[in-house]
């Protein structure tokens, strides 16, 4: 048997997905969240680190935290969409690879003390585990509208800092934004003309 995807898949994950920037009025439970997760956390990282951490702004009041830190044109379209999701990453995350990656009983010294290598390794796989998340969240039926326009500090404070007179989102942990995604179900009118994509000829080459 194939384990390819359907044409009709390949195009609900990429063909006629769209970015979306405005939002119908219809909510996202909790247990889709919590299924969405679900899939994301079984796409592949580095030694397995998983460092991705998920903010899930639902709350009037957890939006206006957020305001603060959006530029201008991401404001509105915060506002109307259901749930804005913060990718974040964990620079502790070797912290749990003896959990995570337990047939190399040695795996978190490759980056105790490698504060550079930390970062990177922590960054580009939770921009994976970001895509994963788009991917996933399309295959369920949902429309996603990633943003990287924001100040990462302003997030950072407000929502990962343990003196922010919040809570904080992940105690023992040290997390960072990657970027921020709205979620729901959008509004097919406040779609912009689709842009174009570079060619194969253009982005590729064959050795």
């Amino acid at each position: 048997m194939s384990k390819a995807m359907t044409e009709q898949g390949l195009d609900l994950l990429f063909r006629q997905a769209r970015s979306q920037n405005g939002w119908l009025d219809q909510p996202v439970s909790d247990d889709t969240l919590k299924a969405l997760y679900d899939l994301v956390r079984w796409g592949p990282t580095s030694a397995n680190g998983c460092p991705a951490r998920i903010v899930f702004l639902r709350s009037a009041e957890s939006r206006q935290r957020l305001l603060p830190a959006l530029s201008a044109g991401n404001v509105e379209k915060t506002l109307s969409a259901p749930v804005t999701a913060i990718i974040g990453y964990d620079t502790r995350f070797h912290e749990q690879l003896p959990k995570l990656f337990p047939h190399n009983p040695g795996v978190r010294e490759w980056f105790a003390g490698q504060p550079e290598l930390i970062e990177s390794t922590a960054l580009r796989n939770s921009s994976m585990q970001g895509g994963y998340f788009i991917l996933a969240a399309r295959a369920m039926g949902l429309d996603c509208g990633p943003m990287s326009g924001f100040d990462h500090d302003q997030v950072d404070r407000a929502f990962f800092a343990a003196d922010n007179g919040q809570a904080a989102s992940f105690p023992g942990m040290q997390v960072k934004s990657n970027f921020l995604c709205n979620l729901g179900y959008g509004d097919p009118a406040k779609l912009f003309s689709r842009s174009p994509r570079l060619g194969f000829e253009e982005a590729c080459t064959l050795l």
